[in-house]
């Protein structure tokens, strides 16, 4: 029997845009063993009675609400905490964005990776728009010299510290990466027992890049495999591509994982290298006369919430998705 596979897509108020993901995500898995997880995040606008509606007809589909809308990374424990429909347990977990449509065999793909390669932890896809454009989804993990290198935004910078930016840029072949994006991802279900799901604490953002640090801390490895294509509109839920100014959660977030990484130290010197990036940024705008290309507000509200993080007490982690609490009755 091959690998069986329970794809988690989570909506919050785009339950149009949900059945289209979920209709192609069905497609992708003819010939795939497993079933689909459709989760309301509490959107509170009709969506899980819509949702249920429209997958009325759609097979090895079912709907799911969460009691609460804990963000992106609770959302999804909802789902992979409930299993199968039938209760078992599956073999891998694939997670797909309510506004992404994977290929055909873009699911398959990426089962196949996994089952061909057991010291892989997950796999991530290659992901466009609907024009075509490749977006970015391999990534580095943060660190001091990521944080100096985005800020100063400097050719000889960028030169210098190429192998330490967080974006890897478009990779053609198959390629160990740090991290994916999380519109298509999938894991293998033993990691997630050993680590466990996402940290809640994480409303949104960082969430992914946590969950795939804490896999590779634990010695498995993150693939990205470009034959596995999905087409991804983005920020259909969250409106990032409409902010003017970043939201506290998304501060809270890049806080709470450097901090996860290295304690209060750590989290002040990331930031100060951002600052010193920044200086160096404004410096040569000034002499060059460039565009400001860092928002407004943003370095005031990265100190402010800097501050906030390092004087207060560490959030309380939330790695709680084994299967054992499963197995103890904490099902959606």
């Amino acid at each position: 029997m091959s690998a069986t596979v329970l794809t988690v897509i989570l909506n919050y108020r785009t339950a149009p845009m949900t059945l289209r993901a979920a209709q192609a995500a069905l497609h992708a898995m003819d010939g795939v063993e497993g079933a689909i997880t459709i989760v309301d995040n509490d959107s509170r606008d009709g969506s899980f009675e819509a949702l249920v509606a429209g997958t009325a007809g759609m097979p090895r589909v079912r709907v799911l609400q969460s009691d609460h809308n804990g963000g992106f990374g609770a959302g999804n424990n909802v789902g992979i905490r409930a299993g199968l429909p039938d209760g078992m347990r599956p073999d891998l977990v694939y997670l797909l964005n309510s506004d992404a449509f994977p290929d055909p065999d873009a699911i398959r793909r990426l089962r196949d990776h996994l089952t061909e390669h057991p010291k892989v932890g997950f796999v991530g896809s290659h992901v466009r728009g609907e024009d075509g454009v490749l977006h970015l989804t391999a990534f580095r993990f943060p660190s001091l010299w990521s944080e100096f290198e985005d800020a100063a935004n400097t050719g000889a910078v960028t030169r210098l510290l190429r192998n330490r930016t967080v974006t890897m840029g478009p990779l053609a072949q198959t390629q160990a990466v740090d991290w994916c994006a999380g519109a298509s991802i999938m894991f293998r279900s033993d990691v997630l027992d050993a680590v466990g799901l996402f940290d809640e604490t994480f409303f949104l953002y960082f969430e992914e890049t946590d969950l795939c640090h804490r896999i590779q801390a634990a010695g498995w490895q993150g693939i990205y495999l470009p034959d596995s294509r999905v087409v991804h509109i983005g920020s259909v839920s969250t409106g990032m591509k409409t902010w003017t100014r970043k939201p506290d959660y998304w501060f809270a977030s890049r806080g709470h994982y450097f901090r996860k990484r290295g304690g209060r130290p750590y989290l002040a010197a990331v930031t100060l290298a951002y600052l010193l990036g920044a200086g160096l940024w404004k410096l040569r705008r000034v002499l060059e006369r460039k565009e400001e290309r860092i928002p407004p507000y943003f370095l005031r509200d990265l100190l402010a919430h800097t501050w906030r993080d390092l004087m207060s007490a560490p959030p309380t982690r939330r790695e709680t998705g084994t299967r054992k609490r499963a197995a103890a009755g904490d099902r959606a």
